[in-house]
């Protein structure tokens, strides 16, 4: 076989190979220029690649971050199993203390002793694989790694793989937790300043039927005297699912429904998914067509997939012009019914594609500018965040700070808004889970970070749902949502004993919200994560390395 163009980066050389002769195909390697999922098939243009790197961490032995995984805090060895797994997915009940992929990705690895912190950040954006190893694990006293014994009795090696894409690495040598912090911010910017609506707490719930539901569930609020700043609308508010549009039928005033919320000082939230529903009917999609900004296939035509709206194509967010398209979108005069107290949730941003490999878009699909969806993928719904976050600020201006809630992200996500851990169930372990998930979120700069109150599959036990509240009172973004063939569990409805507990703590939230809000200040200013693990204020104290159960809000020592 002849030899394609050579690459040479960081003294390594990548190598992509010409398509094999006919002749030549019997002797290569199975997947080596297409590979299958289930009934899926994605080719490979470029044949088999990959790059990859060892790190070796003499002197550590506990290591954190690389979200989004269902997991402790601290990241176990992989050892025997299978590696942590970085790839954007659409998972439907997702398994816990397991290392799959999730909805989002950061390749930000930090390990910590008593000595000194650093991180490893692999940018990276394709298909990513950690294997982590120890020849200490569990074997180390708290004593030795104090005191010092010789660097070679403790190590963490870390191996980084990555389908596709360049070696890109930045070293953060601290040496303080609050200085890697810092020198990761500096790389990818610092988490948005949240309006001060977006840290009180959030009613949802797939769906509100209509109008009246809506009216009726703000009344609720104000008779049983418990206070919420936003309502929330899911997929169900629009016309047959074509997003920037209302149902005809269910929400027929859309912004008198807004201006009623206005008069009471509180917000609402729309969805709106970037999988746009093919019909010539529908102008975003026949502009999006006319402009050819979708994402295309390997032989160049719209790259369609099935979604909520039933046949469905992708706008290609890697395009700059596509991305102030869609920003333009949310001006008031495009986006009909709008106004200045409706903001966005971008949901299905991995991207879902019910009809693709792994719930997911084919990895040979072609972006802007002639790059692989494999090169790229992690990316996704980062530049759908930032599109739509962008689109809110021109909307007014720039006079009104965004509120924009993404399930995917990616390093850097956090200049655009929030993330939540995805569709957990209401179950006490999902609880529980939640305080690792989104201390590892912190730990990669996604500050502004929750978990859906009660779970989002299942109905919680009135004392789950109590205790989620006393929870999500005290983690950045509070938000209560359910799954549609969940009964109705608006705080009132559990009784009066549990409606007080409730309401308790949704006023001990609001009591503090002088104090998150500086606390998001000083995250936006220095990057200093809101929530954070007990061993980065106590970076000398071996105790605290693995605690995941506990936590600290609000103050900072000097970096």
């Amino acid at each position: 076989m002849g030899w394609g163009a050579f690459y040479e980066v960081g003294g390594l050389f990548l190598t992509l190979l010409p398509p094999p002769q006919p002749a030549e195909e019997a002797a290569e390697e199975p997947g080596s220029w297409e590979e299958t999922f289930k009934t899926h098939t994605d080719s490979k243009p470029n044949g088999p690649t990959s790059v990859g790197l060892d790190f070796s961490l003499p002197g550590f032995e506990h290591v954190y971050g690389i979200p989004e995984h269902a997991d402790n805090l601290r990241l176990r060895t992989t050892e025997g199993g299978d590696p942590y797994r970085l790839y954007n997915l659409d998972v439907f009940q997702y398994e816990l203390y397991n290392p799959m992929a999730l909805y989002g990705s950061v390749p930000l690895l930090l390990a910590h002793s008593a000595r000194s912190t650093l991180g490893l950040f692999w940018l990276n954006a394709a298909e990513t694989w950690v294997d982590i190893s120890s020849n200490t694990a569990g074997k180390v006293s708290p004593q030795t790694l104090f005191w010092g014994a010789p660097w070679s009795s403790t190590k963490t090696d870390v191996r980084w793989m990555s389908e596709s894409g360049i070696i890109d690495v930045f070293l953060l040598l601290g040496p303080t937790p609050a200085a890697v912090a810092g020198q990761y911010a500096a790389l990818t910017g610092t988490q948005a300043l949240p309006p001060l609506f977006a840290l009180g707490y959030h009613q949802s719930r797939w769906n509100y039927n209509n109008e009246e539901d809506v009216a009726a569930v703000e009344r609720g609020f104000e008779e049983h005297a418990l206070p919420c700043d936003v309502l929330w609308l899911d997929i169900e508010h629009a016309d047959g699912k074509r997003y920037f549009t209302w149902d005809p039928s269910k929400f027929p005033q859309p912004r008198a429904m807004l201006e009623r919320l206005a008069a009471k000082k509180r917000k609402m939230v729309s969805i709106v998914d970037p999988h746009i529903k093919v019909d010539s009917a529908y102008r975003v999609h026949s502009e999006l067509r006319a402009r050819g900004f979708y994402v295309k296939t390997k032989d160049g035509g719209d790259y369609e997939g099935w979604c909520w709206p039933g046949s469905a194509a992708y706008p290609d967010f890697t395009n700059p012009e596509m991305r102030a398209w869609w920003a333009s979108m949310f001006a008031y005069d495009q986006y009909e019914g709008s106004t200045e107290n409706l903001f966005t949730w971008n949901d299905m941003n991995e991207p879902s594609v019910f009809s693709g490999p792994e719930v997911t878009m084919h990895k040979d699909a072609v972006h802007h500018g002639g790059w692989e969806h494999r090169d790229l993928h992690n990316l996704y719904g980062f530049y759908v965040q930032m599109a739509t976050a962008e689109g809110q600020i021109q909307r007014s201006g720039g006079r009104q700070r965004p509120f924009v809630l993404s399930r995917a992200f990616f390093a850097g996500s956090q200049r655009y808004g929030a993330v939540w851990t995805g569709d957990n169930a209401a179950e006490w372990e999902h609880l529980k889970i939640s305080i690792p998930m989104c201390l590892s979120f912190g730990l990669a700069g996604l500050s502004f970070c929750g978990a859906d109150v009660g779970g989002f599959f299942k109905n919680p036990e009135p004392e789950l749902l109590v205790r989620w509240y006393q929870a999500g009172a005290f983690q950045p973004f509070f938000r209560a949502h359910a799954h549609l063939d969940t009964v109705r569990r608006e705080p009132w409805l559990f009784g009066e004993e549990n409606a007080a507990l409730i309401r308790a703590a949704l006023r001990q939230r609001y009591a503090l919200l002088p104090f998150w809000y500086t606390a998001f200040y000083r995250c936006h200013r220095h990057g200093l994560p809101v929530m954070r693990p007990l061993w980065m204020e106590y970076p000398e104290d071996t105790t605290t390395f693995a605690m995941d159960d506990q936590y600290l809000i609000g103050e900072w020592r000097p970096p």
